[in-house]
């Protein structure tokens, strides 16, 4: 005679499948789908994806309860990139849900204490997280900390290495450092040098602009030299012009790749030395004073990084994370934007406050 398995057997089978689904325990499993006990959001989304996935026969909990608190570090940056940023998170925070409450943070670039305490201990219980910072040992610690208790992470703008992190939100940044190279290769008047200049090598971003810019010249434009480390600025307009300066005037420059800001130093030593049109400049975002550099012919390529399109992206997925949206979120990086004299707009790329 074979034994016939209880409703209560079935039930427990069934809550083992969808804790092996959703990589959980069974005990986690019964405290989401009968809603008792305290569970994160993003392990309640979790579950609740993996019990409809498997076709669970009952009414499914909401994926969350409440508000929904959801940091958002900044760097403390006054470049027009990251007022940019700004802007586009104040357009996305008017068209959420009541229930999403966006807490922005902006934090001093270098001061790891105060970045990771903002990582570790938020005032609520935040359900996700969407962060802005440099690549450093102490950053990587926190931000693997926050994952491991159930906390999901998305880097925005520049990643973060070795973090598990549900997604990267923003460009590929050695593609386009690539781009950057071939640009310049292909407008250069070699043989010459091409200046690399560097915002902040502590960032991932910008060494990656460099490094796959320089790797693009090295296999395409062997007559376009990179020689010795890239200039870094830290956005500071009068130190960018003194090493640029310095470089012009050794001669042979083809070219100069600014991966970030302080872009009124290159323009000004360019402009000291009559090396205006002459040497083929590309830099980063389609900001008013590019457009003004490119219009007048000092610079040729701005590569922009579509902050709106970061943000969007960022939110999507840590919505998406913490059961608030179900449609997943586009896989891959954000796609950049190429502009030159021939398609620069001319109404503001920064709005005015009033």
């Amino acid at each position: 005679m074979t034994d016939t398995p209880s409703p209560r057997r079935k039930r427990g089978a069934r809550f083992a499948d969808i804790a092996e689904a959703a990589g959980v325990s069974p005990a986690t499993v019964d405290r989401v789908l009968n809603e008792r006990g305290s569970v994160s959001a993003a392990m309640r989304a979790r579950v609740v994806a993996a019990a409809r996935q498997l076709g669970v026969p009952r009414v499914l909990p909401a994926t969350s309860h409440g508000l929904v608190h959801i940091d958002v570090l900044l760097p403390q940056n006054a470049t027009p990139f990251f007022q940019r940023v700004a802007q586009g998170l104040e357009r996305s925070m008017q068209m959420l849900d009541r229930r999403i409450v966006l807490h922005r943070q902006i934090l001093p670039e270098a001061d790891d204490d105060v970045i990771t305490r903002a990582i570790l201990r938020p005032n609520y219980k935040r359900a996700g997280l969407i962060v802005t910072t440099r690549d450093t040992a102490a950053v990587r610690e926190a931000l693997r900390t926050v994952i491991a208790r159930g906390e999901p992470v998305v880097t925005m703008v520049t990643d973060i290495a070795e973090v598990e992190r549900i997604h990267y939100a923003g460009i590929d940044n050695v593609s386009a450092g690539r781009t950057a190279g071939y640009l310049l290769g292909r407008l250069a008047k070699g043989p010459g040098r091409i200046l690399l200049v560097c915002s902040r090598k502590d960032y991932r971003a910008h060494v990656d602009r460099i490094s796959g810019c320089r790797a693009q010249l090295a296999e395409a434009f062997p007559d376009l030299i990179c020689d010795g480390e890239a200039m870094e600025h830290f956005d500071d307009a009068d130190r960018c012009h003194r090493a640029v300066l310095k470089e012009l005037k050794r001669g042979d420059v083809a070219g100069i790749y600014n991966s970030g800001y302080a872009s009124a130093g290159i323009e000004a030593a360019l402009r000291k030395v009559g090396a205006t049109g002459h040497v083929v400049w590309a830099g980063h975002e389609m900001l008013d004073l590019h457009r003004q550099y490119i219009e007048q012919g000092t610079m040729d390529i701005a590569i922009d990084q579509d902050p709106d399109g970061q943000i969007i992206s960022a939110l999507q997925h840590v919505l998406n994370a913490c059961g608030v949206v179900e449609t997943p979120a586009p896989p891959g990086p954000v796609e950049f934007r190429i502009f030159c004299s021939a398609n620069v707009r001319r109404d503001p790329y920064l709005v005015a406050r009033s």
